[in-house]
């Protein structure tokens, strides 16, 4: 029996020094390569695009789990600066190249909102339209919740924003346990997922083919770092809990809204969060999009841009009429 500890010993510290090694390869290939704005206690690492021709506002993206500040930016970064707005991306607190302010309380959507917020603030940006996928749409409701003055508008695509029955996939809970989490993250995530992305990335997208070289472009491994892993999970497990402590106060929000969903999405059902965002917040708008999945914003994403013009427009009305 002994002997059988010592070689599942051997294993562990084997599969340990392998996971730190990739790791490391991972964050060397994938750098940071936008702006590391202070926030007091860390920073939020920025992706930015500037506007091109006249400016016509500023758009702050808000990426979903398991992600970085890239999978939105190349989605929209490109289309938004061609129609004047100046674009951030940010890596959520823990996830990319963002630090973990606050540890696992920064879950919180309403915390990562307040760091977000500041690091707006700080790049100068004033009154963005906040544009926020899947998990990163509590963030974004948050925003429009805590920070009214702060927010011009709202688009949220595939959001998740309600409660729902089952939970989450017990990996997140597991990834996020104070015991279960360090073996997980340390010894099985990285050669794991590594082996699953490209799966994964299919059922995400799924009936829509994902873009090509998208893994790469979107600097996806990021999250199999053990550090992103944990702080993916932390928010994961959290969301039950956010939603049902947001979403009787959606009502709230005055800030023009619209929602943009897949009406094949089998990973955020639209029947539960994008048509009861439609419900609960006055005057907002839900564009159901036939045969599109999960990632709206790369499969249809001129049709993202589109509801990001409507609601710039019907926050110009409102401003327009308030004067």
């Amino acid at each position: 029996m002994l002997t059988g500890v010592v070689a599942l010993l051997f294993v562990a510290a084997g599969l340990a020094l392998l996971t730190e090694i990739a790791a490391r390869g991972v964050a060397a290939r994938y750098p940071p390569v936008g702006r590391r704005v202070e926030v007091g206690g860390g920073a939020i690492h920025v992706l930015e695009r500037p506007a091109q021709g006249e400016e016509r506002g500023a758009a702050l993206l808000i990426h979903g789990a398991s992600g970085n500040a890239a999978d939105m930016i190349v989605a929209l970064g490109e289309r938004l600066a061609n129609r004047g707005f100046r674009v951030l991306s940010c890596d959520r607190p823990g996830h990319g190249w963002s630090d973990r302010i606050g540890g696992n309380a920064v879950a919180s959507p309403a915390s990562q909102a307040d760091l977000l917020s500041r690091a707006a603030q700080g790049l100068g940006v004033q009154r963005p339209i906040v544009i926020a996928h899947s998990l990163g749409a509590i963030t974004g409701l948050a925003l429009a919740l805590d920070y009214p003055e702060l927010v011009r508008a709202v688009v949220l695509i595939a959001p998740v924003s309600h409660p729902w029955s089952g939970g989450v996939a017990w990996y997140y809970t597991a990834g996020a346990h104070p015991l279960l989490g360090p073996p997980l993250r340390h010894l099985v995530a990285l050669p794991v997922g590594s082996a699953r992305m490209s799966s994964a990335v299919a059922g995400v997208f799924a009936p829509n083919r994902a873009p090509r070289g998208f893994i790469d472009a979107t600097r996806l491994p990021l999250v199999l770092r053990p550090r992103h892993f944990r702080a993916n999970c932390e928010d994961v497990a959290y969301a039950v809990k956010a939603v049902a402590e947001l979403s009787p106060r959606y009502s709230g929000i005055r800030a023009p809204t619209a929602i943009v969903t897949g009406d094949s999405d089998a990973v955020v059902y639209a029947q539960i969060h994008a048509a009861g965002l439609a419900r609960d917040i006055p005057g907002a708008r839900l564009a159901i999009l036939e045969g599109v999945g999960h990632a709206p914003h790369h499969a249809a994403p001129d049709r993202v841009v589109e509801a990001v013009l409507e609601v710039a427009g019907r926050a110009d009305r409102n401003a327009a009429a308030a004067a």
